[in-house]
């Protein structure tokens, strides 16, 4: 009786140390390893002053409110020739360190103003129109004969992130097979490249790239892993966007600035691989 209540105490106290040194981790080890992935994206945008001004015209409307432009799902989400008519995700990075990413990428979302809305504006008009006045904190109506003006084609936010990257596995004791919880947050900037379509006091309309400002930004999300490779994740960020130079018309000297904060919820999926064997 004594050998064995010796035999299971040992055994018991080998069971113990064990289940203090399980690693409920799949994935081993991150660094050295590239990540890739792509998804969709819904955004809020605070109000904002937008700054007109051209030949003839300077004025300022005052808190402008505008919307994201979400499309249904559909087949154009996967086919290479219309990825952009949604708003979504791109971005390929590198693990620097086992919880350390730089990853460079871009946010394609979209921006509308809200047309027939009516709004404070300052400054003059002087071109031969119907809107030709001084204003001083006036209120003015939003009307497509005045002013549509959105990026659509995008709000482009091409930026750079550096992330940790946290696996929750033994803190939440979550021992399933083939799945790793991560978490990751960090910081970005970059520049943004809008496509703007603008149409102002009847002039021709202005709809190319152009390099426009620049924007900072922090996030979080959520990453869940699938057989040490593919993952998908949830991603909020919340950013500071500052425009100087927004091109409105074909004429160079027509340009409009604002600044404004936003907020991002994304969903991507991705995949993590090896430079080398």
């Amino acid at each position: 009786m004594l050998v064995t209540f010796v035999v299971y105490s040992q055994e018991d106290e080998n069971l113990k140390v064990d289940n203090t040194l399980t690693d409920y981790r799949d994935v081993k080890s991150n660094k050295g390893k590239m990540f890739i992935y792509w998804g969709w994206n819904r955004s809020n945008y605070s109000k904002s002053d937008i700054h007109f001004k051209g030949e003839n015209y300077n004025f300022k409307l005052n808190n402008v409110a505008a919307h994201d432009k979400p499309k249904p799902f559909g087949i154009y989400y996967f086919k290479l020739d219309e990825i952009t008519i949604p708003q979504t995700n791109f971005r390929i990075g590198y693990f620097f360190k086992e919880h350390y990413t730089v990853a460079i990428g871009l946010d394609h979302m979209k921006y509308v103003m809200y047309n027939d809305k009516t709004v404070k504006i300052d400054g003059t008009i002087n071109t031969g129109g119907e809107f030709d006045g001084t204003y001083n904190n006036d209120d003015i109506v939003l009307t497509e004969d005045f002013l549509t003006f959105e990026h659509t084609d995008g709000l482009n936010y091409i930026n750079v992130e550096v992330s940790r990257f946290d696996n929750l596995d033994n803190w939440l004791k979550f021992p399933i097979k083939h799945i790793d919880i991560n978490l990751t947050e960090g910081v970005g900037a970059g520049l943004l490249y809008p496509k703007t379509n603008t149409k102002l006091l009847g002039k021709e309309r202005y709809d190319e790239f152009h390099l426009a400002g620049y924007g900072i930004s922090a996030h979080a999300g959520l990453n869940i892993t699938f057989f040490k490779y593919f993952f998908i994740q949830s991603n909020i960020k919340v950013g500071y966007i500052n425009m100087g130079d927004i091109r409105t018309t074909n004429d160079k000297k027509d340009s409009a600035s604002q600044h404004f904060t936003f907020f991002e919820n994304m969903y991507v999926f991705g995949a993590k691989f090896n430079l080398t064997k």
